[in-house]
């Protein structure tokens, strides 16, 4: 205890400077846990989170057997699988791309680019696609000469989860990029001298230097997207998805909005909520664990 009050006396400005992100996490994400006991409810606002009837795994037990349960579920493990084996290694790739660039100011504006779609508006950027992507739209319109139907893409069931990845590429690439640059300036540039010394070519460096030098940035990133993999973002699939488009597009979190927000069933999507929470912390664990005994580098 003793040593802690030093500590704090010592550092009482940098434990100043945690307290807003202790309230932050206490008021946004702790306390909110309490409303989480609805979904073993069935809660009404007029008697409250106490009052409501207890119904136990009522709600849970009606969503396993529910039509929409194998559809949702099939809909985001299908979008989240796609988002890791193609939007994952993309910023990878870039940053790898980018260090190989030894043009300083390409390489400036290459990021400035590629940063750039990260900072627009997620309306703006749904409203971008939809643009882009209607019959009379400029993809739509180029591809007419190859003889494309001209139908708008965003209408099209098999079409949806294609231009979502895409457009989650495009906008994220270059932002997502920047801490594999960070870990990439930390590689001893020695290696790369030594490397060219023994005849390695560019491929050769990149294969037995670059790569394994940010493999533990990697491991590190990959198990933080392994426990958000079934949190495909709502936002963007709820604003450019439509009925026509459900049997692809509808994933856990459009369904706990609709379900919650638009037809007031409040205990059923916080159950529903709760089953995509345990998932994504048993693919967490899983993630870590392998990648402590695989690399040796985890979170815990």
């Amino acid at each position: 205890m003793t040593r802690f009050i030093r500590d704090f006396v010592l550092n009482k400005y940098l434990y100043l400077m945690m307290v807003p992100v202790i309230a932050y996490y206490a008021v946004f994400h702790y306390t909110p846990m309490y409303g989480a006991i609805i979904a073993f409810k069935d809660y009404t606002p007029m008697k409250g989170i106490v009052g409501s009837p207890w119904v136990g795994l009522a709600n849970f037990n009606d969503f396993f057997g529910s039509y929409y349960f194998w559809r949702i579920l099939k809909n985001t493990v299908v979008i989240s699988l796609y988002s890791l084996i193609f939007e994952f290694p993309a910023p990878i790739i870039l940053a790898v791309l980018i260090n190989e660039v030894r043009h300083q100011i390409f390489k400036r504006i290459v990021q400035s680019i590629t940063y750039m779609p990260y900072f627009i508006s997620m309306i703006v950027i749904c409203g971008m696609i939809s643009d882009f992507t209607n019959s009379d739209g400029v993809i739509n319109t180029l591809l007419t000469y190859f003889g494309y139907d001209g139908k708008a893409m965003l209408q099209k069931p098999e079409l949806f989860r294609s231009i979502y990845i895409l457009s989650e590429i495009w906008q994220k690439i270059g932002w997502e990029s920047i801490i594999y640059i960070a870990a990439l300036m930390g590689i001893d540039q020695e290696q790369y001298e030594a490397a060219r010394m023994d005849g390695a070519s560019r491929w050769k460096q990149i294969l037995h230097i670059t790569l394994p030098g940010i493999m533990p940035t990697i491991a590190i990133m990959f198990i933080l997207r392994m426990g958000n993999l079934l949190n495909v973002g709502f936002e963007k699939i709820i604003l450019l998805y439509n009925p026509v488009t459900y049997d692809t597009a509808d994933v856990i979190s459009s369904f706990v909005y609709r379900k919650g927000l638009l037809e007031f069933g409040w205990s059923y999507s916080a159950a529903v909520g709760i089953f995509n929470s345990v998932l994504n912390l048993i693919l967490l664990i899983t993630a870590n664990y392998i990648s402590r005994k695989v690399n040796n580098s985890s979170l815990w």
